[in-house]
């Protein structure tokens, strides 16, 4: 399919004079589709940045689509360490006449772009574009998982349309139904009401408070390891170093756990496309937000660099099996750790369901701290819930 018909030109604005001193900034090195010029050949490509300008399903943040070319300019005066990474940048999503428009044109931009294995990294505009992020996989026949980063659930009011606040209600609700699982992380429990956080429950759904995950950032790794797609609301980010969100918080991550995040992101092999949305340039302070986000993509490509398929498979042989007794005669709970990565996994290998889509799900991302609680003679919590997913 020919998606240039879907994509407009990276403006000549964006190419601002470098005051850095130093070579290879990606604004230099970037294949770029640019006013004048053919639309590049995919082919070969690795990594696709794409900007979005929609704004109409945004709530109480109007000025979100003028976000994505100040993110491109921060982003173009970082310097490129990567020679053997093909990164392209395919400019915008024309925004539609209506919002159904353009959420049409980018989920035919990101199902071409899922067929050459090319994964795209979306800034700008607002986060009910993860709703067209999730259709993307509906042809593939799989069960997936999303993860993102948020201080809030986003499932909104009873029978609300589809926006940036709903998003979630309308994939879950989404027939057929091919979500897996959903991990917020982050979230701030004086912006979630009680029957929320049941109601995730109910669903079997994974949600970390920030306060948990503050202590130790690291315990973010396996979260975001077990998603195919990443979501992230940047006011998940504290306004000191996010001040560009309208709904911006006193509270939230920081800068460096941004790019942790982002990073443990780019290393996850099974991760296929990933947003940074809700940036709002007119709220910024000295492009302090948008210089943010550049530096996550950064991060995250330098984990893209990195990655390797490090997923367990029942044949694998990479990976020291560690198999703990919890109780007396109860559950055996069996980890696995990857001889080069370190990576932890429980395998969950012996529930044999019918149904192939759950196959790749038998795996379940986890710390060394979840295999030192088995240690204690404690179940952890990954495995019961898991358990009852795959029941």
């Amino acid at each position: 399919m020919d998606i240039s018909m879907f994509l407009e030109p990276v403006p000549e604005k964006c190419f601002t004079t470098i005051t850095r001193p130093g070579k290879n900034t990606f604004g230099e090195t970037l294949t770029v589709y640019r006013e004048e010029e053919n639309f590049p050949d995919l082919e070969g490509y690795q990594l696709a940045l794409i900007g979005i300008k929609e704004e109409r399903g945004a709530v109480d943040n109007h000025g979100c689509a003028d976000g994505a070319d100040y993110i491109r300019k921060a982003f173009y005066q970082l310097f490129n360490h990567w020679d053997d990474i093909k990164i392209v940048d395919l400019g915008n999503i024309k925004t539609g006449q209506e919002i159904s428009d353009t959420y049409y044109a980018l989920n035919q931009v990101l199902t071409e772009l899922l067929k050459l294995h090319v994964l795209p990294v979306l800034f700008g505009g607002s986060q009910d574009m993860t709703y067209s992020m999730y259709q993307v996989y509906e042809p593939t026949g799989k069960l997936i998982n999303i993860a993102t980063i948020d201080p809030l659930f986003d499932l909104g009011n009873d029978n609300e349309g589809l926006n940036s606040r709903s998003y979630l209600s309308h994939i879950i609700l989404h027939q057929p139904n091919f979500l897996f699982n959903f991990t917020n992380i982050g979230y701030q429990s004086y912006y979630v009401d009680n029957e929320s956080i049941d109601l995730m429950k109910q669903l079997l759904f994974d949600t970390y408070r920030l306060g948990s995950l503050k202590q130790n950032i690291e315990l973010t790794e396996p979260l975001i390891r077990n998603a195919n797609i990443v979501s992230i609301d940047m006011s998940a980010f504290r306004a000191a170093d996010a001040p560009g969100v309208k709904n911006a918080s006193p509270n939230g991550f920081n800068g460096e756990d941004a790019c942790r995040m982002t990073r443990y992101a780019g290393l996850n092999f099974k991760l296929s496309s990933i947003g940074f949305f809700e940036y709002n340039p007119h709220y910024d302070i000295n492009s302090r937000t948008a210089n943010l986000i550049a530096e996550m993509i950064w991060y995250f490509i330098e984990g893209f660099s990195s990655r390797q398929d490090d997923l367990p498979t029942t044949e694998s042989t990479d990976f020291k099996r560690y198999n703990v007794q919890i109780g007396e005669g109860e559950e055996n709970v069996i980890f696995l750790c990857h001889k080069i990565t370190g990576k932890w996994w429980i395998d969950m290998s012996f529930m044999h369901a019918d149904d192939p889509r759950y196959e790749r799900h038998h795996f379940i991302p986890c710390s060394k701290e979840d295999y030192e609680q088995a240690l204690r003679n404690e179940l952890p919590d990954k495995w019961w819930q898991f358990y009852q997913k795959l029941m």
